[in-house]
């Protein structure tokens, strides 16, 4: 089990590093995508993907 459960931590924080260079692309806060990455994941992404460039 605990193999799984690090593999789904390895891809949550990679996720919310590609977040936060997806944010910082957008001219938004990079840091606080990557904080909002690690509550929210996937959901995060895809918020980024509907917002405008700054």
């Amino acid at each position: 089990m605990h193999g799984v459960t690090g593999g789904y931590t390895v891809g949550w924080l990679t996720l919310s590093l590609i977040n936060a260079g997806l944010a910082q692309g957008k001219g938004r806060r990079g840091l606080v995508w990557w904080l909002l990455s690690l509550i929210l994941g996937p959901i995060a992404t895809f918020l980024l993907v509907l917002l405008e460039k700054k």
